[in-house]
């Protein structure tokens, strides 16, 4: 067994400076050192780990199969670092350098990945978020629970009991087609929507499994699938240029209509009531930097998604992170 004495451990940041930057110059901007300070940490690394790490191209370095295997190990363990020392010396959002990982596999992932990264510029400018908007994540909540995202906006709740999960909103469906579809016109002789092939995004779960309001008789409506794709951005754009009609999510709603010039298609029941949850590990509730991170990705949740959704009078449809009582997971 490798013993970790023998490992001057300020060698990894050397590393992972020189992984990300890709360049001894950049690594030693990064870290204020001289770039033989760099080659030399460098070089007493891969006398450590017998590999290579990096190999020279020529514009920058390249890094190795065990590089890469190493680097997420390495950035997972700095950062778990870099936060203990944060959070021991009282966390504050104006000078923290802390880097989080944040995943988002709902349909607003990338939209609200830049209402958050503006929020953050604003009062926090050296927190770095880090962002996976991938529709289809694969194993999300062993990624959560093993620290490798600190934080996850989705609409399927955990199951580990490990995991806390928030209500964030409450989402719902709409079917919408171009200006101008048949679906729209002809009134009381209006074919059924249900006669129209749908484009939707390809589905991580069997949707009758799940005990949502209203997904029954969306069920019960037989809707005829005539495209599946990987990201909702392509649900708008298919529907938008063709007569296919595009299964949406509620919140996306405005941009369907401002951006792609759909309208929902009238005489369907009801949409389902659908929650999306905030989900990370309940160890880390207590955490002052985590618990603004979670404040920040709920006051960006509240500006862009009740923008874009309906609210009745009593409010529903809106579900505020900080007016919400959390939820742990296996106690569903």
């Amino acid at each position: 067994m490798l013993n970790l004495r023998a490992i001057d451990l300020n060698l990894l940041p050397v590393f992972e400076a020189a992984y990300e930057e890709g360049s001894l110059s950049g690594a030693a901007r990064r870290l204020s050192l001289t770039q033989p300070a760099v080659s030399h940490a460098l070089a007493r690394l891969r006398a450590t780990f017998r590999d290579e790490l990096f190999v020279r191209q020529s514009r920058g370095m390249r890094p190795t199969p065990a590089a890469d295997a190493l680097y997420g190990r390495v950035r997972e363990a700095l950062a778990i670092v870099r936060g203990a020392v944060d959070e021991s010396r009282g966390f504050d959002p104006a000078t923290s350098r802390r880097r989080f990982a944040v995943a988002i596999p709902h349909p607003l992932g990338p939209l609200l990945a830049v209402r958050l990264m503006e929020r953050l510029a604003a009062v926090a400018p050296g927190v770095e978020i880090v962002f996976s908007t991938r529709s289809r994540p694969v194993e999300l909540e062993r990624d959560l629970a093993a620290g490798r995202f600190d934080l996850a906006l989705d609409w399927i709740a955990p199951r580990a009991a490990a995991l806390a999960a928030d209500p964030a909103f409450t989402e719902g469906i709409a079917a919408m087609v171009r200006v101008g579809h048949p679906a729209l016109s002809g009134g009381r002789r209006r074919r059924p929507a249900a006669d129209w092939p749908v484009v939707r995004l390809r589905p991580r779960t069997d949707w009758s499994a799940l005990p949502l309001g209203g997904v029954k008789e969306w069920l019960a409506l037989g809707l005829r699938v005539g495209l599946e794709v990987s990201e909702m951005l392509e649900v708008l754009a298919v529907a938008s240029r063709s007569d296919l009609v595009g299964i949406v999510p509620t919140s996306l709603g405005s941009l369907a209509r401002r951006d792609f010039g759909l309208e929902a298609v009238p005489g369907l029941p009801a949409s389902p009531s659908i929650p999306v949850w905030m989900v990370y590990r309940e160890a880390r509730r207590a955490e002052p930097s985590h618990a603004f991170l979670r404040d920040q990705l709920a006051m960006a949740v509240q500006d862009f998604v009740t923008d874009a959704q309906p609210t009745t009078k009593s409010g529903e449809g809106r579900m505020p992170v900080s007016k919400s009582r959390a939820r742990r997971a296996g106690g569903r």
